[in-house]
């Protein structure tokens, strides 16, 4: 039946092209073979001791039927955290098995040659592990671990769902990532979905495979007569005396790829998978776990139709073979029936089971037993089946197709490809076939590597300097052993096989042997290592001048580099007409004519085009290599390069220019030039003391700030140098034949500039620096013939000109050219700041390959940051990838002991705290619901009464509280607005609402009298109100006695450093909208602002909001309100937000909305239409105005504070600015808004300046009719604004209020006889979470939040105010208006911010929509609740180990003090790692704003010193912070030392926000 077949599903057929694994009794792949080809058992037999040792019950030891065996996986515990990214606590709660997993999915890409970052294709994972032992046994039982760390994070890191995924997220896997679970079968369950997904053009490369691992792993099992565990601890597959197999740990993983694909693509191919099934038993058989005959026969039947081969061209089968009585004859009757539907022949197929020597590994003896067979295809030999000694007695072997191998075997061929197939049979009846065939001998030139580079580029990198010693020495190990290795292949796969981390290294070598020995030897001057700080480097081009000139330059690279070669050709042939010359007959000339063209190439009239032929082709061969420059600089003559590369000049012209220049120049008298190291104003300064040099000598060039070249007559050039070498001024003649950029050009200006005109010249599409005027070229300039008639007489100001890129730019300044002439000079202007220089092509004297110098040169590129085009430097070659060694990863134990005292039965449900994938469940509205009030507890007031501090007005609600209060004999002191500070009596004061001094004043008093309060009740916001449109007087009012007096009080009892407990509780009225029939004010809703930020900022201070209906005086509802607010300021209770309507209690909550895409009603957004966004080019504005242009051509009004340019000023700013400038970005943006199709008006308007904002909307109505929608995206997210409580000011305050605030209220009333489609106002997380240092922002986004709620009572339109989590925009980093420790964690990218933006816009039946990527009631009870912070909790001390110090870029310093010491411990315990330093960054270890919340309560706790956010953030090392608090005094007011610290602050600062870079560039 299969006679036909042979090459019928060739295009199917998958390569296998990378495998890792490890095994018990071997670490890796190579050992496992070695052990397989040696008959080795990997089964470990345990002592008593051992098994006491790992929690066994003793009584157990005794039971006869108690196995003491398992296959055991060495270094469980190990893992290198820091390489992915983990911290040591994250690493701890991770499953040991998604822990090695990932290191081996690692190890099996660069086993392939593949780099997953930088690979175009789509990379798939398809895996399964088994169920987590080591969250039953080490985690769950372990009750204070629970609850001192994420629960999100135990399941992510535990449960066998997000094993793929996880991986797939640590190294950017973009393809299907799918967890696989059938039981035993997984993994070659696994390899058959991968070779479909690859089959079906899902993916590009697809990683399969399976991991078991389970502890403890020194534990044996109980046998059981006719079950799967062995009596004995040994499998006997097929054996008389089998009885069953052994449990053990291990893992593998396999790295597919279609074989046509990988044939193309250069793959080291270990086997093909001809063809694979899958199948599933049904319920035709005797039991649920049992095996069943028919299933077994057919998903073998059909893996071998769909390979297309016959079954007798199979001489090996890896067996399922678990070495059961029942299973064993089973699986042979199964594959006798699928053989004999073809052949009846006997004995010809050999058969094994790897459980015979590593024991059943789960979900990993799928591709475990599929190793085996690929790695015994690979060596031609079939390993012995272990302990078969006759078979079992139901097994008729003689008569079947079959034999067991039990011994190392030669596989033959007999001119047939070897063949094998494997079988993975799982409880539950999912069998998997797998048809293996032996890979393909490539002979062709099309599928073998082709010849080389003489020399080659090796790179290595690493994430440490310890990790990159060792990959250093593993590769010269591995050369050393490989002798007959291709060098060209190995340098390849090193290139773009492996990711590029920050500390690099580089060799250039010409063979193996040099490769191994320069690698060992680590000669510095061959051995070249740099320490990458991850950020931009760019590439500066400098184009030599003449002078640097020399016969058969860059000849290595005309022979050996075909793009260079066709550039140098290609000028050549354009030149011959020109020069009546081939010039490569003076550049590479023969033997016997070099001398004759040495001289020739000292005439202008050559030099000028040879040089300038050179340099063109050595800079598109780097081009070509992906060295691009962001700007050029060039030396007179290198001018011209720059211009062509940068299409001002075609080719041909500027060939043609460039020969007419020089044919000029040489038709002139000869003159002189001299080099001379002095300023050029010195040497102009004696140039202007005789005749002789004013009439004949001019500056030619300004090199440097001590150097310059002066150039005209022979006789003046003389005369210049003897008075110069008598005042001891040593000069230097230059070998030139004229006397360039002087007087003696000016007969040749006018013919050049003739010869220009005729020539088109473009605008420059790279920009480069001008000689004449020693800034960038302008279009004008270079457009311009008469410039380059100026460019030819006037001095080269190349000092000038390095200097401003110097300036500008951070990276590489590339010497294009020959010799080291511009490098020098370039080197003298540097100061100690990033910037590498080099030259491309070696010096005359340096007598080097110049292949050799320029992979040198390239490979210090890639040193410093330049991402290097590998595609292109391989265009002309056809390499191989070859396994190489693989990452040494640096694993250290990271483990978390069982809860030996017993299981913890109080389990917790995990709660998500991660971002949800589906986009839908993202939405949020608020919502109020009823609530019971709190119960009092006679106890618990008793405790409670002292003083009470309360801030009333002329509403009688605060009196008549004050009186219940005096009743049940709390000291009542109460504080009221006067015209300054005033001790009325000792329990009486008044104060100015708007001084912050005066709260200063009043705290310190009682502090003094010792009557501090625990209560401090605030009812200023509590006052008459009125349906009157807002106004700024009004607002301001309402933000001095609400916002600003609750930021002064806080601020007050910071300054005092008390670390006792205080609670403040605000009552306001008509602030929330609960029932939505209030008269709502929404000007007080910026004092909830200080409410959740106080609390998260001063961990001694609790602050909580009541709002209220005021009822009418002396009402009894007045009465009962009254008792209320007694027990809610009497009784402890968690809600932050309370409300009171109808005596009625109400706290409030957050409900989930569904808002799915199939749901969208009709798109409220027209073609063409009309849209105002303020801050539209800002990061979330200018997101949204990008859809809109794309989408729907939209006409954008964008409204931002700053101006443009006039629209025709444009080219000209952009030339003349560099492209961080502001401006510079923002007409970009709008340029590329137009490109998109959109009708662009950028308008420049204060959004809280009324005048302004209706001038905008009048003329945007003019422009483009009448407005359509709206969208409120102005906002500040930087600066001073957003800052601690501690150290914000009402000016900086003040900053996040002009938009968001009184802008809104401006947009009201501009926009109120507008009938727009929408108006979205953006609003941020923080107004419902808060956030360290978010006091002003989080207020402002809170106001916009409430206002929507008035503005839609009264209007027909709707707005919505839309709370977002954080944007991660890729093109502004820095907009992000989330809050919270790990904002990428839940950050979304500008493509889930606009398909999020589409539901909401569609969804208009909300005022207030709240979008958070992950469960917003569990960060609400993180951040605003601070559950995770409670005393109970904080105290509880965890059992955890401690960690190494990372590498860090600082070296360690040892502690020197009790108080250091005390803040390290407290560090240590939080983060989990030892060894901390004196001058360790708490950020850089791994820190975040969550985890410095715990730091301050532990120091409070320690150190009673109370310490502000602020302060941890600016000293954040334990040298600074252990300064500060010495210099501490728990007596002294803490605003008595302002002063004094005020310039330590700043500096602290400053280090905090190069940290902060630091850390973003880091990943």
């Amino acid at each position: 039946m299969f006679n036909n077949l042979d090459n019928l599903n060739n295009q199917d057929e998958i390569a296998i092209i990378g495998m890792a694994g490890r095994f018990p009794g071997a670490n890796n792949v190579d050992t496992f073979w070695q052990n397989l080809q040696n008959g080795v058992e990997s089964i470990s037999f345990f002592t008593d001791e051992e098994l006491v040792s790992t929690g066994i019950n003793a009584a157990l030891l005794d039971d006869p039927n108690y196995v003491k065996a398992s296959g055991v996986l060495e270094g469980i515990e190990l893992f290198d955290a820091s390489f992915f990214g983990f911290s040591p606590r994250e690493a701890e709660i991770i499953d040991p098995q998604h822990r090695l997993f990932m290191e081996c999915v690692w190890e099996a890409l660069e086993n392939a040659g593949y780099n997953s970052q930088t690979y175009s294709g789509r990379i798939s994972i398809f895996a399964g592990a088994a169920a987590s032992s080591y969250l039953l046994s080490n985690l769950y039982n372990n009750r204070n671990l629970l609850e001192s760390v994420d629960q999100y994070q135990i399941l992510i890191g535990n449960d066998k769902d997000f094993l793929p995924t996880q991986i797939s997220y640590k190294l950017n896997l973009r393809g299907p990532s799918i967890n696989v679970q059938t039981a035993c079968s997984t993994s070659l369950v696994a390899v058959h979905l991968a070779c479909q997904s690859l089959m079906n053009g899902e993916s590009d490369i697809a990683l399969a495979g399976g991991v078991s691992i389970g502890v403890p792993q020194k534990t044996g099992h109980h046998y059981k007569q006719g079950g799967i565990n062995s009596p004995d601890g040994h499998c006997r597959a097929f054996d008389a005396e089998a009885k069953g197999t052994n449990g053990g740990n291990g893992l593998g993983v396999v790295v597919l790829k279609r074989l046509e694909d990988a044939i193309a693509d250069g793959d080291l191919i270990h086997a093909v998978i001809k063809g694979s099934a899958v199948n599933n038993d049904g319920s035709l058989k005797i039991g649920y776990t049992a095996p069943s005959i028919d299933g077994q026969r057919e998903v073998i039947s059909e893996a071998l139709a769909l390979a297309g081969v016959e079954p007798e061209t199979i001489t090996y089968i890896e067996t399922h073979g678990t070495g059961t009585p029942l299973g064993d004859p089973i699986e042979i009757k199964a594959l006798t029936q699928a053989f004999r539907a073809s052949t009846s022949k006997k004995g010809f197929c050999a058969i094994g089971s790897v459980k015979t020597n590593v024991g059943h590994l789960n979900t990993a003896a799928g591709v475990t037993g599929l190793i085996k067979t690929v790695l015994a295809l690979k060596h031609k030999q079939i390993p012995p089946s272990l302990h078969f000694q006759a078979p079992n007695p139901q097994i008729d072997f003689a008569n079947s197709p079959f034999y067991v191998n039990t011994k190392l075997s030669e596989w033959k061929s007999n001119g047939i490809p070897r063949r094998a197939g494997v079988s993975s049979l799982g409880i539950g009846g999912t069998n998997a076939h797998v048809i293996l065939e032996e890979a393909p001998v490539l002979e062709t030139s099309g599928e073998t590597s082709s010849p080389s580079r003489p020399s080659q580029l090796l790179l290595l990198s690493a994430k440490t300097s310890t990790a990159l010693e060792t990959a250093t020495a593993n590769l010269a190990a591995h050369l050393q052993q490989n002798t007959k290795i291709s060098l060209p292949d190995v340098a390849y796969t090193l290139q773009v096989g492996r990711w590029a981390f920050n500390h690099r290294r580089i060799v250039v070598c010409h063979d193996q042997e040099d490769a191994a020995t320069v690698l060992t030897s680590l000669n510095p001057q061959r051995v070249f290592t740099h320490h990458h700080q991850p950020s931009h480097c760019s590439v500066i081009f400098m184009f030599s001048g003449q002078g640097a000139q020399y016969v058969n330059m860059g000849r290595e690279l005309y022979e050996v580099e075909p793009i260079f070669a066709k550039h140098i050709d290609t000028c050549a042939q354009i030149l011959q007409p020109h020069l009546d010359l081939d010039i490569r007959s003076l550049l590479y000339p023969t033997e016997q004519h070099t001398e004759t063209a040495s001289h020739q190439l000292q005439q202008t009239s050559l030099t000028q085009p040879a040089l300038f032929v050179i340099e063109y082709a050595l800079a598109q061969l780097l081009m070509e290599w992906g060295v691009r420059p962001e700007a050029m600089i060039g030396h007179s003559i290198g001018e011209y390069v720059a211009a062509a590369i940068a299409g001002v000049f075609s080719l041909e012209d500027a060939l043609a220019v460039v020969a007419k220049r020089g044919q000029l120049m040489q038709q002139l008298p000869i003159g002189s030039m001299l080099a001379i190291p002095l300023p050029h104003k010195d040497v102009q300064s004696l140039l202007d003391t005789q005749t002789l040099y004013k009439t004949s000598l001019q500056i030619a060039a300004i090199n440097s700030p001590s150097s310059c070249v002066v150039s005209g007559t022979k006789e003046a050039i003389t005369a210049l140098q003897n008075q110069l070498s008598s005042q001891g001024v040593e000069c230097r003649i230059l070998h030139t034949s004229h006397a360039f950029h002087s007087q003696m050009m000016e007969p040749i200006l006018e013919p050049f500039i003739e010869a220009l005109k005729k020539v088109k010249l473009s605008p420059p599409s790279i920009r480069f620096v001008s000689n004449v005027t020693g800034a960038f070229i302008t279009d004008e300039q270079a457009t311009n013939p008469s410039y380059w008639g100026q460019h030819l007489r006037y001095s080269v100001r190349f000092s000038d000109g390095i200097s401003q890129l110097l300036q500008q730019f951070e990276g590489v300044f590339l010497e294009v050219g020959p010799g080291r002439t511009l490098s020098t000079l370039t080197t003298q202007h540097l100061d100690k700041s990033k910037r590498h220089v080099l030259n491309s092509l070696r010096h005359v004297k340096e007598q080097q390959s110049d292949i050799s110098f320029l992979l040198q040169i390239l490979g210090r590129l890639w040193l410093f940051g330049v991402e290097i085009d590998w595609s292109g430097f391989y265009t002309h070659e056809r390499r191989q990838r070859l396994p190489l060694p693989t990452y040494p990863f640096e694993r250290q134990r990271y483990w978390i002991e069982p809860n030996k005292q017993g299981q913890d039965n109080n389990y917790y449900t995990p709660v998500s705290l991660g971002k949800k994938s589906d986009i839908a469940d993202w939405f949020y509205i608020p919502f109020w619901k009823p609530s019971l009030p709190p119960v009092q507890n006679g106890e618990e007031l008793a405790i409670q009464k002292s003083y009470i501090l309360v801030f009333i007005n002329e509403c009688s609600l605060g009196s008549k509280l004050v009186k219940q209060l005096e009743k049940q004999n709390w000291d009542v002191i109460t504080v009221e607005v006067g015209e300054k500070f005033t001790r009325l009596n000792e329990y009486q004061y008044t104060i100015r609402s708007e001084c912050n001094h005066d709260y200063d004043i009043l705290i310190k008093e009682l502090i003094i009298q010792n009557k501090l309060p625990k209560t401090i009740v605030h009812l200023w916001s509590v006052t008459p109100i009125s349906n009157q449109n807002l106004e700024f007087q009004e607002v301001n009012k309402t933000q001095t006695k609400g916002f600003y007096s609750l930021l002064f009080i806080a601020q007050a009892l910071g300054r005092q450093e008390t670390t006792d407990e205080i609670q403040i509780t605000v009552i306001s009225n008509n602030l929330q909208p609960v029932t939505g029939t209030e008269l709502l004010c929404p000007e007080k809703a910026t004092l909830l602002g200080p409410i959740k930020v106080i609390s998260q900022e001063y961990s001694n201070i609790r602050c909580r909001s009541i709002d209220v209906i005021v009822p009418e005086s002396g009402s009894w509802q007045e009465e009962k309100l009254v008792e209320q607010l007694l027990v809610e300021l009497t009784v402890p209770d968690s809600e932050k937000l309370i409300a009171y309507r109808d005596l009625n209690r109400w706290v409030q909550t957050f409900e989930p909305v569904q808002l799915d895409k199939a749901k969208i009603e009709k798109p409220k957004l027209r073609e063409r239409g009309v849209y105002l966004i303020t801050g539209g080019l800002g990061g979330i504005g200018f997101v949204l105005a990008e859809y809109l242009a794309q989408t729907i051509q939209a006409k954008l009004v964008l409204v931002g504070r700053s101006a443009l340019p006039q629209k025709d000023e444009w080219s000209q700013w952009l030339a003349t600015h560099d492209e961080t400038n502001s401006i510079s970005r923002k007409i970009r943006k709008v340029q590329e808004l137009e490109h998109l199709g959109a009708s662009v008006l950028v308008l420049s308007a204060d959004v809280s300046n009324h005048q302004q904002m209706q001038s905008a909307i009048t003329t945007a109505q003019q422009r483009f009719g009448q407005l359509h929608g709206v969208i409120h995206a102005a906002g500040i997210l930087e600066g001073k604004s957003i800052e601690a409580i501690e150290k914000i000011s009402k000016t900086d305050c003040e900053q996040q209020f002009q938009p968001k605030v009184y802008g809104l209220i401006v947009l009201d009333k501009v926009l109120q006889d507008s009938q727009l489609d929408f108006c979205l106002l953006l609003s941020s997380l923080s107004s419902i979470l808060g956030g360290l240092g978010f006091v002003a922002y989080s207020a402002a986004n809170i106001f916009m939040d409430t206002f929507v709620y008035q503005h839609n009572q009264r209007n027909s339109v709707p707005w919505v105010s839309v709370s977002w989590d954080s944007w991660q925009l890729e093109k502004e980093n820095k907009q992000n208006t989330s809050v919270g420790a790990s904002v990428t964690e839940f950050a979304f990218n500008a493509k889930e911010g606009i398909e999020a933006f589409q539901r909401i816009l569609n969804y208009s039946k909300f005022n207030h929509l709240v979008v958070s990527t992950g469960d917003l009631q569990a960060r609400i009870d993180q951040w605003i609740k601070l559950e995770s912070f409670h005393d109970d909790i904080a105290s509880q001390q965890v059992n955890l180990s401690l960690h190494p110090r990372p590498d860090l870029q600082n070296p360690y310093v040892p502690l020197t003090s009790e108080l250091e010491q005390t803040i390290a411990n407290i560090w240590q315990e939080i983060l989990g790692i030892k060894g901390v330093g004196l001058h360790d960054n708490f950020f850089e270890l791994g820190g975040d704003s969550l985890l410095i919340i715990q730091v301050r309560s532990k120091l409070l706790k320690a150190l009673n010193k109370n310490l502000s956010i602020a302060d941890l953030f600016e000293y954040s090392t334990i040298s600074s912070l252990a300064e500060y608090l010495s210099g501490k005094s728990a007596a002294e007011p803490k605003f008595q030392l302002e002063e004094q610290r005020a310039s330590k602050k700043e500096a602290a600062m400053q280090e905090r926000k190069l940290m902060k870079q630091r850390r973003v560039a880091n990943g």
